[in-house]
């Protein structure tokens, strides 16, 4: 692995791990057992590593969360789109837990994500409205953006929610599979009677993977 790539990938598991606030470029260095200097070839500080992982986060968006082609929905489907949301959620924990700090740094960075969180709620209304079509949804059409809008603000607050609304000190897996269960809490307002067996069914599912986190 290349040293550019070792950095962000340290960086991501010690601001996840510590917070990104805690985390100096000197800790980064240490950490790998290079010089500063050699870190500094790089990248020239702290905010450039953190766009360097922010790409990651816009990959991650947008292979994870695209509308689903011709075919059945099935409860593997949906598990797929919830997967993908956890998965973004723990990955970048450091980033949903200190968000607003990290924007207000950096205009360009805040520029992106605006954009990048654009064209998650295009994708989730997207998503909506195939499963209004496919009968496992019941939503008047004009509401369809608020909703997917309403689910992106609760996924992308959760863990600032967690960190300050209760005693715990760091995020857990199980944390993020509640925000999980509170999103599919919303959907089941908006099954339809053939569709309510599905939604218990993942519902089962993600609270064995809380109980076992």
């Amino acid at each position: 692995m290349k040293t550019r790539d070792k950095i962000i990938l340290a960086s991501l598991e010690l601001f996840n791990e510590q917070g990104e606030r805690t985390i100096t470029t000197n800790h980064i260095a240490a950490h790998l057992g290079i010089s500063p200097g050699n870190l500094y070839y790089h990248f020239r500080n702290k905010e450039d590593i953190i766009r360097s992982i922010f790409s990651q986060y816009e990959q991650h968006l947008e292979s994870g969360f695209q509308p689903y082609r011709d075919g059945p929905v099935t409860v593997e489907l949906l598990i797929g789109y919830f997967d993908a949301m956890f998965y973004t959620m723990w990955q970048f924990r450091f980033m949903y837990a200190n968000l607003a700090d990290i924007l207000a740094r950096d205009e360009a960075l805040k520029s992106r994500y605006l954009k990048a969180q654009q064209k998650v709620l295009e994708r989730c209304g997207h998503v909506l409205k195939q499963l209004c079509a496919d009968g496992f949804l019941t939503i008047e059409q004009d509401k369809i953006l608020d909703l997917a809008d309403t689910i992106k603000m609760i996924v992308s607050s959760w863990i600032g929610y967690q960190l300050t609304q209760s005693s715990i000190a760091s995020i857990t897996k199980a944390n993020l599979y509640e925000g999980l269960l509170r999103v599919l809490l919303i959907f089941r307002g908006y099954a339809t009677p053939s569709s309510l067996d599905t939604f218990t069914r993942l519902e089962s599912h993600y609270m064995l993977l809380a109980r076992a986190a």
